[in-house]
This record gives C-alpha cells, sequence and structure tokens, in this order.
C-alpha cells in the first residue's frame, strides 16, 4: 500500500534525523528548512510524527492483509 511506503520512508526520514541529533547535535530537518520554529521544518516533524503514528499500525495487521496476496511461506 502506497500510504503504508510513504509513512515508512518518513519515519526512517525522522529516525536518522534524531540519530544526527544524538550523535553529532546536527538537525538536518532544521538546517535545510530555516532552524527549528520555521514553518516548513515544523510541517516535517508533524508529518514525521504522524508517519510514526501510522506505522504502528502495520505492527498490529494480519499478513493476509497485503493488498489480496496470500502470505509468503518458506
Amino acid at each position: 500500500m502506497f500510504l503504508d511506503k510513504l509513512a515508512l520512508t518518513l519515519a526512517i526520514i525522522g529516525a536518522l534525523n534524531w540519530g544526527g541529533i544524538g550523535l553529532f547535535g546536527f538537525d538536518t530537518v532544521a538546517f535545510f528548512c530555516g532552524g527549528q520554529l520555521s514553518v516548513l521544518s515544523r510541517i516535517i516533524y508533524a508529518l514525521v510524527g504522524l508517519a510514526g503514528i501510522w506505522c504502528i499500525t502495520l505492527l498490529f495487521r494480519n499478513g493476509e492483509e497485503t493488498n489480496g496476496h496470500a502470505p509468503h511461506t518458506a
């Protein structure tokens, strides 16, 4: 599903940004968007947060809900 991939991509971007803050004290989003309090930065932070919430739903889905495809078996 497109929304799942988009949410996962945004969550990964957010994780990499937090990794940069934790390891190097560098906020990539703020750097490229004009500071932490700029409107664009806040929109990106909000989208990453919403994507994280959406990704929680991925943990609780059944394997059979994958676009009508049969689940993979080994």
